[in-house]
């Protein structure tokens, strides 16, 4: 098996060894990274014949690329309910080329074109959502902060309690380097907070009285610009990387970034103990009081379509996807698995990935999804919209009201365009 995640590669060799014990099977792990090595070496491994048995795969998109290049296998059909009835709903047909994605593919420009529609190239194997605050101990605790903020209001409380401590290292950090992070990551499911589904999906609509630049849209503009004062200097230069890595080096109290951001504060040199996490809160008055955090797969299992062991494969992937067995993975690794766990789980995951867990608990009706854009232009690019965001905050160039105006003729002109 081959993996582009070097957090991923303990639990799983400790999966294998234990496999091994069960069956008699032996399974390999072998990492390459970063990610653009394991495209190469996939690629080089497809022309030279020598490709591995199972691969893990980002889902929905380079599982796809495989399919239709022949080097993965289509399981459509092959995967009993008993083994897929293991996932999380949410998560269940990932890997499964739908209309949407068969659309996709069809020009012939697109990386996946080819793939048959309903064809199913990898399993769930990890998911994860976006919208996770990452909070250091030692400086809440220096601040008198004891627990996670209940709302929106308590954690800019937190904030302003955390740089009045220290001015220069208590604020928050996120990679604004990429414009898309501020709005998908704290603007989006602020507003779905705040709004509600119908009143957030209505912001990129054509109807000027409930879109960014109404006053319903505004006003969550003004609560995002709440953060200004608090942002670590510079974080508007910082990539995603740079922004974790500043928070692992103690220079902010705060950081924003995903479930999988976990994973990587960890091997930058902080301990579980040094972080406490949780869901992105939601405002006091907002329509959602209680807000949960949509998952998405974020990786696959993919089996090669040159297998000479195809029943072995199949048994390790069906293996991997056994509760106690992704339990004591997710430990490992510090990542969440795609397999439903269980309220038991949470002794052997420990708080922190117990924590982040149960921000995907939650009803439709309050639950922020960060996959469905159907409501929005369909060619609407992310970086673009969030731009504004951070000429408001934290650029301070214009006013939240200025702001919501903007992003009313951005998107209007991705509307048109679509027309």
């Amino acid at each position: 098996m081959w993996t582009f995640k070097q957090s991923h590669v303990a639990g799983l060799r400790a999966a294998a060894a234990e496999f091994g014990r069960r069956t008699g099977i032996e399974v390999r792990i072998q990492a390459y990274t970063p990610d653009d090595a394991y495209t190469i070496k996939v690629q080089s491994s497809a022309i030279t014949g020598d490709l591995p048995d199972v691969f893990e795969v980002h889902s929905d998109g380079e599982d796809f690329v495989y399919g239709a290049a022949g080097i993965v296998q289509d399981l459509r059909g092959r995967i009993p309910a008993s083994w897929n009835d293991r996932f999380n709903p949410a998560v269940r047909r990932s890997g499964t080329v739908t209309q949407d994605k068969y659309e996709q593919s069809l020009p012939p420009t697109s990386t996946s074109h080819g793939v048959p529609k309903g064809a199913r190239y990898s399993l769930p194997f990890t998911i994860g959502t976006f919208g996770i605050v990452y909070a250091n101990k030692a400086k809440l605790a220096a601040a008198g902060i004891t627990r996670p903020p209940a709302t929106w209001e308590e954690f800019i409380a937190d904030l302003r309690k955390t740089t009045a401590k220290e001015p220069r290292t208590g604020g928050l950090s996120l990679g604004l380097k990429v414009p898309s992070t501020g709005l998908n990551w704290i603007g989006q499911p602020l507003a779905f907070a705040q709004l509600g589904r119908g009143g957030y999906e209505a912001l990129y609509g054509r109807e000027k009285s409930a879109d960014w630049g109404s006053p319903k849209g505004t006003e969550v503009l003004e609560a995002y610009d709440r953060l200004t004062p608090y942002w670590m200097p510079g974080t508007q230069s910082l990539t995603i990387d740079d922004a974790d890595q500043a928070f692992a080096q103690g220079k902010s109290a705060f950081d924003i970034g995903g479930t999988f951001t976990l994973a990587f504060l960890q091997e930058a040199g902080m301990k579980a103990d040094d972080i406490l996490a949780f869901g992105l809160p939601a405002p006091r008055k907002g329509a959602v009081k209680d807000l949960a955090l949509g998952p998405i797969a974020l990786t696959g299992l993919a089996l090669s379509g040159a297998s000479p062991r195809e029943d072995e494969a199949r048994r390790w992937m069906r293996y991997l996807s056994e509760p106690d067995v992704a339990a004591r993975f997710s430990k490992a690794a510090s990542d969440l698995s795609a397999t439903e766990l269980g309220a038991e789980s949470a002794d052997v995951l420990g708080p922190n990935l117990a924590r982040l867990m149960e921000t995907f608990r939650g009803t439709p009706e309050n639950t922020y999804n960060p996959y469905d854009t159907s409501f929005r232009p369909p060619t609407l690019d992310m970086d673009e919209a969030g731009a504004p965001l951070i000429d408001m905050s934290p650029l301070r160039q214009t006013g939240p009201a200025k702001t919501g105006l903007r992003l009313r003729k951005l998107i209007d002109s991705y509307w048109q365009e679509a027309r």
